[in-house]
């Protein structure tokens, strides 16, 4: 019997960072902390969307420059839940459960290619590297979705 996974609690515009995350960020704290959310999301883990610091923030929560609490930050939330629900057929206010995110990969990562999903990205640090990693075909991204077994 399979054991339910409890949701990881993402802010919108994270779900939008890890269509293009390929194991770089701010410290190795964070990049393990990211990595181990990516594995979560990668194992079908459920999402439950949230206002402000998310597990990806905990790492950076103490540092002095840390932006998590910022309007700006509060604002690329905002429009990234606004991008992200006629791809995901829902609203996404805080609270929202979503059943995962692997079978909608395809689909976002399109719209992420597109620009569809890109305005919350304005002003973002790693924008010009996500532009790269979207032009690669996401080459090298950590999200996958898990390889079906040989019966």
């Amino acid at each position: 019997m399979a054991v339910a996974q409890a949701p990881v609690p993402l802010r919108p515009h994270h779900l939008l960072c890890s269509l293009t995350y390929r194991g770089e960020g701010y410290s190795a704290a964070f990049i393990t902390g990211y990595d181990r959310m990516i594995e979560t999301l990668a194992a079908g883990a459920p999402i439950r969307i949230v206002e402000g610091p998310d597990v990806i923030c905990a790492p950076r929560l103490g540092e002095p420059d840390c932006h998590c609490h910022e309007a700006r930050i509060a604002w690329r939330d905002r429009q990234a839940a606004a991008d992200l629900a006629p791809c995901l057929g829902q609203a996404l206010p805080p609270g929202t459960e979503l059943p995962g995110i692997v079978d909608y990969l395809p689909a976002l990562r399109a719209a992420f290619a597109e620009g569809t999903l890109r305005k919350a990205c304005s002003g973002c640090a790693w924008h010009d590297l996500c532009d790269q990693v979207a032009l690669a075909g996401f080459a090298g991204t950590r999200l996958l979705p898990p390889v079906p077994s040989i019966p």
